[in-house]
């Protein structure tokens, strides 16, 4: 699937994503410095129904959220790899556990640590197409 849009309508294509995204709990952001991966987030967790501020993991690695489903409080974590040197160092760090919780994961820059990522991965590909304008893709590599 694929998507093209501004800021002003961020948040109708984060809730498309999350219908095309069903029965998914790790998904793996791909984008330059300044797609706009951190910001696509936001819009994600605000879809979710997240209460706490969101922001960018870039020092802690790992920010942990929370969002109500069916009436039950459940965690919702963000990544940033890229201060992350190898697939080594995220499995010392924790960040494998946090994928394979069974909780949703929301990781960017995923290069940084391929390997350790679940075979069944949604991949979220962000690109600035134009003044403003980003398009996203998502698929399962």
């Amino acid at each position: 699937m694929e998507w093209v849009f501004f800021l002003d309508t961020i948040n109708v294509v984060a809730k498309e994503c999350w219908k095309a995204m069903e029965g998914k709990t790790v998904f793996a952001f791909h984008g330059q410095m300044g797609a706009g991966k951190t910001t696509f987030i936001h819009a994600l967790c605000d879809a979710k129904g997240v209460k706490d501020v969101v922001g960018s993991p870039t020092f802690s690695l790992v920010n942990e959220y929370e969002y109500c489903c069916e009436g039950t409080r459940k965690p919702l974590f963000h990544l940033d790899l890229y201060r992350i040197k190898n697939e080594e160092e995220a499995i010392r760090a924790g960040i494998e556990d946090v994928l394979y919780s069974g909780n949703i994961c929301l990781a960017e820059w995923p290069e940084k640590a391929p390997g350790i990522f679940p075979g069944d991965t949604m991949h979220v590909f962000i690109e600035i197409t134009g003044d403003g304008e980003r398009r996203i893709k998502i698929g399962d590599n």
